[in-house]
């Protein structure tokens, strides 16, 4: 067992979902040319004046709500000034205080452990550029992504594990994405996070020097980066080499942490009231206004899906955990109305698909209609659970109706009594010697005999019904 305990802390940049960037009628559209998106004011143009998006403080105080901030009436932006080659106005436009949202907090759970991580703020500002290394042995700059409209949400440092980090940061995307704040898209940049780590001896209530690992785009490579940050601090203490605060690297291919540039204070980075910007107002009255637009999030659609359809918290947990998901399974929720069998479906075969396939559920070729259709169909005997599962990848594929498939490929399950209590007198009397050991006490040959019938049936028999006729059936004394 370790002698120290983590203490880390996260900042998560999360992209909003505006049609336009933050001060400028630029889009925010990704994947153009580079360089197409910009304009005087997002290119940092002496002189070109910025106007704040309306829309993006609307985003940043559902935000707030969602994740139990108090959001403030009165924000101001400032300038945050160091030099970066895609930072082109040499400085970038954030808050710092007030920012437009604190004082919140999340619970997160790890395994059946929950923990309240505090959120200290949020606050709103612009993205940077980016910076292509490698064209022709040169490093080119495109601004596409400069001015873009982000919020950063920063944590206490309440966090202890790396598996404790990851999970917050999941919950952090779903609330956002189930909020329509941002796209989520961590491949693309839309969403990443800065991690803050340190370690201090166990019982110890000191904060020691952390390092921060910057941009981190992936749910397991938070967690990595994290694990390995603390393997490596935990070595330097051990052997005596003093923790330097700094920011570093995350190196998935090599898995390590390595050096980037010493980390700055807030003073370092000589913080002013921007004057070319209005202070941010938001009343009480429209603040209301928004709390009325929230949606159901994801916290409380699971304890719905526990309490009123009766699922279990696993499921309900995996259902939840992204909007698309839960949307998929509450369309096809209306058509079905048999909620754990449907929630069963979801889970063990259909999101199986989508995870092989690497698609969404609005994605793929089988629709709500078509799972709900399966889901019917096995209820009402027409198919095996069995045979569900061996013609699902198929059904997944095509998006043919589930009830119209098995009657063409004459898959419909075999629930005639008359017909299968024939079947099953043709299996025992076939099989003396198996019945015969059976009757002396060899139960486990009863899956031998269901084999049987499985088999004249071309595995199309009703197995609770074989089940039934053959218990009745080989109970008979001789």
């Amino acid at each position: 067992m370790s002698a120290y305990e983590a203490v880390i802390g996260l900042e998560i940049h999360a992209q909003l979902k505006t049609a336009s960037k933050l001060f400028c009628s630029c889009p925010t559209s990704f994947g153009e040319g580079a360089n197409q998106n910009v304009c005087e004011v997002c290119a940092g143009m002496p002189g070109a004046l910025p106007r704040i998006n309306n829309r993006a403080i609307e985003l940043a105080a559902k935000a707030g709500m969602a994740l139990n901030c108090t959001v403030n009436e009165y924000s101001i932006f400032s300038r945050k000034n160091y030099f970066y080659p895609d930072l082109p106005g040499g400085y970038q436009n954030s808050q710092f205080t007030p920012p437009i949202c604190e004082h919140g907090h999340l619970k997160v759970s790890v395994g059946d452990e929950t923990h309240r991580v505090g959120i200290t703020r949020i606050h709103l500002e612009d993205d940077a550029g980016k910076c292509v290394h490698g064209q022709a042995g040169k490093t080119c700059v495109d601004l596409n992504r400069a001015g873009t409209g982000l919020i950063e949400i920063v944590s206490e440092p309440d966090i202890r594990s790396a598996e404790e980090a990851a999970a917050y940061m999941r919950l952090v995307h779903s609330i956002l994405v189930y909020l329509d704040v941002t796209d989520g898209n961590m491949e693309e940049g839309s969403m990443r996070c800065d991690a803050n780590v340190s370690l201090r001896p166990k019982g110890s209530r000191e904060f020691n020097t952390r390092t921060e690992i910057k941009n981190l785009n992936s749910f397991r490579n938070i967690q990595r980066a994290i694990e390995t940050e603390i393997e490596r601090q935990e070595a330097c203490l051990e052997d005596g080499v003093p923790i330097v605060q700094e920011t570093r690297l995350f190196d998935a291919d090599k898995g390590r942490t390595m050096a980037m540039r010493s980390k700055e204070d807030a003073h370092d980075y000589r913080y002013f009231p921007n004057p070319d910007l209005p202070p941010v107002i938001v009343r009480p009255e429209q603040l209301a206004c928004w709390r009325e637009e929230l949606p159901e999030l994801p916290t409380t659609r699971k304890e719905r899906f526990m309490a009123t359809l009766g699922i279990a918290g696993e499921d309900a947990a995996v259902l939840t955990s992204e909007k698309e998901i839960a949307d998929f399974f509450e369309a096809a929720l209306a058509v079905s109305g048999n909620a754990k069998r449907l929630a069963g479906l979801m889970r063990t075969e259909f999101l199986r698909e989508c995870s092989a396939r690497g698609i969404g559920p609005a994605s793929a070729a089988m629709g709500p209609e078509q799972l709900a259709g399966l889901a019917v169909i096995i209820e009402n005997g027409l198919v095996s659970q069995r045979m569900a599962h061996d013609i699902f990848a198929e059904l997944f594929e095509s998006g043919h109706s589930p009830e119209v498939f098995v009657k063409e490929r004459g898959l419909v399950q075999v629930s005639d009594t008359g017909e299968l209590e024939a079947i099953v007198d043709e299996a025992i009397a076939g099989n003396p010697a198996e019945l015969a050991a059976y009757r002396s006490g060899k139960e486990k040959l009863f899956s031998f005999f269901v084999g049987q019938v499985m088999k004249k049936t071309g595995g199309k028999a009703n197995p609770s019904m074989v089940s039934e006729l053959l218990k009745k059936r080989l109970s008979r004394a001789e």
